[in-house]
């Protein structure tokens, strides 16, 4: 594991319970601004629920996620309304 994907992995824990952070977000806290699509593709390769990988949505608000309707279950346990049609978190 790279010290970029374990540094991924820690921020990802990190983010509390009903809070959601972007993929570009993320990549900055692990010390990598601008390296957005290289957080999505550690946190598809990474199948943990252990790592709340849901709570990462793209810079616009939306789920981007291989799992949309997971995604959605999963946030929408933490509190989230995400608008079916466009998987938009609304609050």
């Amino acid at each position: 594991m790279t010290e970029f994907t374990s540094a991924v992995i820690a921020v990802v824990r990190s983010i509390p319970t009903g809070t959601v952070l972007s993929y570009g977000d993320v990549a900055a806290e692990a010390g990598k601004p601008g390296a957005a699509r290289a957080v999505g593709a550690i946190l598809r390769s990474t199948p943990d629920d252990d790592i709340p990988w849901w709570r990462v949505v793209n810079a616009a608000g939306r789920i981007t996620s291989p799992s949309p309707n997971r995604q959605t279950q999963l946030l929408e346990s933490e509190g989230w309304t995400i608008d079916p049609h466009t998987f938009r978190l609304m609050s």
